[in-house]
């Protein structure tokens, strides 16, 4: 019908490394939505981990988007701060913390040189502690901020988009819908950490794992 509005396709993207404590907290945000709730089929939720221009299509699919990273604002580590539209790629341009926002940042730019640039883009991010830690899982502080930036990936979600998922009951810290493999889930990635002196001599057992499902 002609009345009928074209429902917005929604990007939920957790962008950043796992294996380099902190860097990974976009990703880990995107594993708790996961595990929590169930989203409608407009709405997409992708590790986008370190891929780069990989992720250009999935971009350029989107009316909207909602990035989660570690970002370095210049404020105290743990802090959430959240930007939108042209304050995304300005800050990402000033201050990187890896190399994968620079990818990102290129990526922006290809959508606004194509005219594909979603209609809105919103940055959750939180102010990183410790990224030179191979292997190392999320500092205490920013394990602490995983929860509130889920709850204002909902926020956003449900005030600019008017999307409310369901709740995943009774499977709270589940894997589900093959977003994150249990062999480097959060909860199991951070218990089984092998000594330095181990991961040297047979590898990251964790690592080894996920390369092998």
């Amino acid at each position: 019908m002609d009345d009928e509005r074209q429902v917005a396709r929604l990007l939920v993207l957790g962008i950043g490394n796992i294996l380099w404590a902190d860097e990974g907290f976009g990703v880990r945000v995107l594993e708790a939505l996961d595990a929590a709730h169930v989203f409608p089929d407009a709405v997409t939720l992708l590790d986008g981990g370190t891929q780069g221009l990989y992720l250009l299509p999935y971009l350029e699919e989107a009316d909207g988007v909602v990035i989660v990273d570690a970002v370095d604002y210049g404020l105290v580590p743990g802090t959430l701060h959240i930007l939108a539209d042209s304050e995304v790629p300005a800050v990402l341009a000033a201050r990187k913390v890896s190399l994968h926002q620079t990818g990102f940042q290129e990526i922006l730019g290809l959508l606004a040189l194509r005219g594909r640039t979603p209609a809105r883009i919103v940055l959750v991010g939180v102010q990183p502690e410790l990224l030179d830690d191979y292997g190392g899982g999320l500092t205490a502080t920013i394990a602490a901020q995983v929860e509130p930036a889920a709850r204002k990936v909902l926020d956003i979600l449900k005030d600019e988009f008017g999307v409310v998922p369901a709740p995943r009951a009774g499977q709270e810290n589940v894997i589900s819908g093959g977003l994150v493999t249990a062999a480097v889930g959060r909860q199991s990635y951070e218990s089984e950490r092998p000594s330095a002196e181990a991961a040297c001599r047979i590898g990251d057992p964790r690592v080894l794992a996920a390369s092998r499902s």
